[in-house]
């Protein structure tokens, strides 16, 4: 069954957040190679109580909906057309009690089908943690019944399986915006090219008829497939004219280490517009 998932399922990025929240997990994207066929995560527990951690795999990757939002196309039960690496990626343990303000490391082993082609995989990893409370407010004073809310947290990271040499580009088409409110639209249509998903970062910028530059954008993305997102500029303040939409891809991402990420040729386009 094909269905849409929002992605956005990651656990807070600090310690100092809602008591009760998810473990957090690195790296958030893991990159297998089959010459050695593993990998790791390490878990960690920013908790006052224990963890109780499960991870399982799905196929999935990253696209836009109409609207041009980031969501998570994912298939139950995939066929053999579609590259998904879920059933034979396996974590060591798969449950496991993580104590409070403690790491663990799971160790991710792939155990591919013989003969499998050379090619770029897919699987999501489903990081499930049970654990802490939640009081529930608005309970009159006069009670002495305490109800508290058990969390389960769920944390969706990408998992890419890479055999052969691999390679990557991108076909940049549709460069356009729309005015809403005070913001400003911008969609691009985007077509993976290569073996492997582009994964890379988006800039733009808004300049002004002067040339000087007054509004910047930069987000990363992942291009599994042909997807328009869609970004928006806040144009409040921004005086009434004409402006021009710098807009490029890169394959350059801050956040992954360098050696995973696939060099392609940059891709670019710019346009003119109003603002009112």
């Amino acid at each position: 069954m094909l269905r849409l998932l929002f992605l956005g399922l990651f656990a807070a990025a600090t310690a100092s957040s809602l008591a009760g929240q998810g473990v957090l997990v690195a790296p958030h994207a893991v990159y297998i190679d089959h010459a050695r066929r593993t990998s790791s995560l390490t878990l960690y527990n920013p908790n006052a109580e224990p963890a109780e951690v499960t991870i399982a795999t799905a196929f999935g990757y990253p696209t836009t909906d109409s609207l041009g939002h980031f969501v998570l196309r994912t298939r139950d039960h995939p066929d053999s057309t579609l590259p998904s690496a879920a059933g034979w990626i396996q974590a060591y343990p798969r449950r496991l009690l993580i104590a409070p303000l403690e790491r663990q490391t799971v160790r991710l082993l792939a155990t591919p089908p013989p003969g499998l082609p050379d090619g770029e995989y897919w699987a999501r990893l489903i990081i499930t943690a049970r654990g802490g409370t939640l009081p529930v407010s608005g309970a009159a004073d006069t009670t002495a019944v305490r109800i508290q809310l058990n969390l389960v947290v769920n944390t969706n990271i990408g998992l890419a399986y890479r055999k052969g040499v691999m390679a990557t580009g991108l076909a940049l088409s549709r460069l356009r915006t729309r005015v809403v409110g005070d913001s400003l639209q911008v969609w691009s249509h985007l077509e993976r090219r290569g073996t492997a998903a582009y994964v890379g970062t988006v800039r733009a910028a808004l300049v002004d008829s002067a040339g000087q530059i007054r509004r910047t954008l930069t987000a990363p993305i992942g291009v599994y497939v042909a997807m328009d997102p869609c970004y928006a500029f806040s144009t409040g303040g921004l005086p009434p004219g004409r402006y021009r939409l710098r807009f490029e891809v890169v394959t350059e991402r801050e956040d992954l280490d360098p050696a995973v990420v696939l060099r392609a040729p940059p891709v670019r386009d710019s346009l003119d517009l109003h603002v009112p």
